[in-house]
């Protein structure tokens, strides 16, 4: 998921359409804008599918203000359905407010039966509602005291937004799990999950949010409040190996330039004898460039992308994910054909994919198919936010190396190693539990 906020800028609806467009990879199942305008009355528009789908040029006309919040969202199978779009709105005595946010709390089955045992009524499954349940239910303290109360309650992964008539209020965890920058556009501000999206509306970066921090917008400018003085840099690894675009700068370090650096060293850690290195489009590319720069072998563009077919990880059941391979790739057989080619690739979950390319590439030709992975074995689910599915169906759980490439069908296999996942980014840490299963949070009642 990701969420886009805008303050104090001219017709926000529209500066959030392309922030929210910048945003389409994290999300692709639907889309939501909420405004607000000079009179305090609110606007909203929820609908699934593509930005570009949801939002017309009357659509956006409607919602008008200067101001406003919206979101994209992937769905897993539990979690689909236009009653879990965002962003949501709530009515209160003490102010209407809207809430959009990406992550997952590892503890939201225990606060909802506290709220629920008191009172509140559940619409959705979305960590948003419940922020709101939370803040609602002390209504006498200023509001940033609510919410800063309310997600010190929350364990686990989020970034939210939160916007009044007035404000925007925009909060990252304490681990500090999901990225959240602060950009200038004017005499105004805006807020977005990756600063991509900054370019894109003509915004300058200011600033990411840190970790455990609330920061205000209005029209006093920028304050921040510190919900948590515990504070860590738990980043996420899968935002620098899959989820971000390669423009996006996340804590500081530029996602292609990482995934480039990881490549170099997967080829120091897993090298290989082939005629061509290709990458698997578009989060491998990065990868698959530094693996031929280090090595010397020369990279090749071996699979084309169809434009046409969104991401394949982030269908909400495997049935459409393998569809949607068949329908994302092919393999350029003039290139490939005769040729022992290393398959740089950013992650391996279920396998599935990683078996069709495989398949693709020796039925273009390939003599020898290497396969090169640019993160760890992934061995564990995550409940931070990122759909890994269960113990059971992740291809390394209970395989080794050699057992994993048997199953892809190819020729060789090698994975970066957890350090080299760190040290890629220069940062001195960052999540991995989905490779390590070291998790950084209480996991309460998860089944793992």
């Amino acid at each position: 998921m990701g969420v886009f906020g805008v303050y104090g800028v001219k017709d926000a609806s529209s500066i959030l359409y392309y922030g929210l467009h910048s945003l389409q990879h994290r999300g692709q199942e639907g889309a939501g804008i909420v405004t607000f305008d000079s009179d305090g009355e609110a606007h909203r528009f929820r609908g699934l599918g593509l930005v570009n789908e949801v939002f017309n040029q009357e659509r956006l006309s409607s919602l008008s203000g200067e101001m406003g919040i919206g979101n994209v969202r992937y769905a897993n199978v539990n979690k689909g359905g236009s009653d879990n779009l965002q962003p949501f709105f709530f009515h209160h005595h003490s102010g209407n407010f809207a809430i959009a946010d990406e992550g997952a709390l590892v503890n939201a089955p225990q606060i909802v039966s506290y709220l629920e045992n008191r009172g509140s009524l559940f619409q959705s499954a979305m960590d948003s509602e419940i922020l709101g349940h939370l803040i609602k239910k002390d209504s006498n303290k200023p509001r940033i005291f609510q919410i800063s109360d309310a997600l010190n309650m929350m364990e686990g992964s989020f970034a939210f937004l939160v916007m009044t008539r007035n404000r925007i209020y925009a909060a990252r965890d304490k681990y500090g799990f999901k990225p959240l920058s602060i950009g200038r556009l004017g005499d105004g501000y805006v807020v977005s999950s990756e600063t991509c999206a900054f370019d894109i509306v003509g915004a300058t970066f200011l600033r990411d949010v840190e970790p455990g921090e609330i920061v205000t917008i209005d029209h006093h400018g920028i304050r921040s409040h510190r919900f948590s003085q515990f504070q860590r840099h738990k980043m996420c690894s899968m935002d620098y190996i899959y989820l971000a675009r390669p423009d996006s700068d996340i804590d500081g370090c530029n996602v292609h330039a990482y995934r480039k650096e990881s490549g170099r060293r997967l080829f120091r850690e897993c090298p290989c004898d082939a005629d061509i290195v290709i990458g698997v489009p578009d989060s491998s590319l990065s990868a698959a460039m530094g693996y031929a720069q280090e090595s010397g072998i020369p990279y090749e563009i071996g699979l084309v992308k169809s434009k046409y077919v969104g991401r394949t990880f982030i269908q909400p059941t495997q049935a459409m994910r393998e569809k949607g391979v068949k329908m994302k790739l092919s393999a350029v057989r003039s290139i490939v054909s005769g040729k022992r080619v290393v398959m740089v690739d950013d992650s391996i979950v279920r396998g599935t994919t990683s078996l069709k390319i495989v398949k693709l590439l020796r039925e273009a030709g390939a003599t020898e198919v290497h396969v090169r992975i640019a993160s760890p074995r992934m061995t564990h689910p995550c409940f931070y936010g990122v759909d890994t599915s269960t113990e059971a169906e992740l291809l390394c759980s209970h395989r080794n190396t050699e057992e994993a490439c048997r199953m892809i069908e190819a020729d060789s296999l090698g994975f970066l190693s957890p350090e080299s996942t760190i040290a890629s980014s220069g940062r001195s840490d960052m999540c991995l539990a989905c490779f390590t299963g070291e998790y950084p949070t209480i996991l309460y009642n998860k089944n793992l």
